[in-house]
């Protein structure tokens, strides 16, 4: 019976060690998504269109007698490009302080997950897989998991997260 429970534990293991990375690397693209959504807001697309209109106004004074009139033009598209500036940097900054305290706490949960995987899974095998699959790789996916069980080979738990961070990083980026 005890052999049982722990073999349906060592089954369970790899999926949900899969499942808890692509959450993490879900929340991360989530947090990315919501950050470029609220990166351009009415003040910039307004202040973008009207340097647009002056630099066109001032492109189509071009006889000598307007001169100077497209001379003011430029000036004050010169100084609204200043002002554009110096509110995405504003804005930037705010983006940062809202977001980067998720992203942070995302990167210590992630890091403290993955140390507390990796001591519980150091010499114990995530799960086995048949040895025909991986054949060329038997050896490198059973890395500190301990010897191969027949026609199996056991994988470790470093292994697994590579590939479960590959995978989940693959299906993410198709996602968005």
């Amino acid at each position: 019976m005890e052999e049982t429970l722990s073999e349906r534990g060592k089954s369970l293991a790899a999926p949900v060690i899969f499942v808890l990375v692509f959450s993490f690397h879900f929340v991360s693209n989530y947090i990315e998504s919501c950050k470029k959504k609220k990166g351009v807001s009415d003040v910039d697309s307004q202040l973008r269109a009207e340097i647009k209109q002056l630099l066109k106004e001032a492109s189509s004074l071009s006889q000598p007698s307007t001169f100077a009139q497209a001379a003011k033009l430029k000036r004050i598209a010169a100084a609204k490009e200043k002002e554009l500036a110096k509110y995405q940097e504003m804005h930037n900054k705010d983006m940062n302080f809202s977001f980067g305290i998720y992203e942070k706490l995302l990167i210590i949960s992630k890091v403290v997950t993955y140390i507390a995987l990796i001591l519980w899974f150091w010499k114990i095998p995530v799960t086995r897989i048949s040895d025909q699959l991986v054949h060329p790789f038997g050896k490198l996916l059973s890395w500190r998991a301990g010897n191969s069980l027949e026609d199996h080979v056991v994988v470790g738990i470093i292994p697994w997260l590579i590939v479960s961070t590959r995978v989940s990083k693959f299906i993410c980026r198709k996602g968005y």
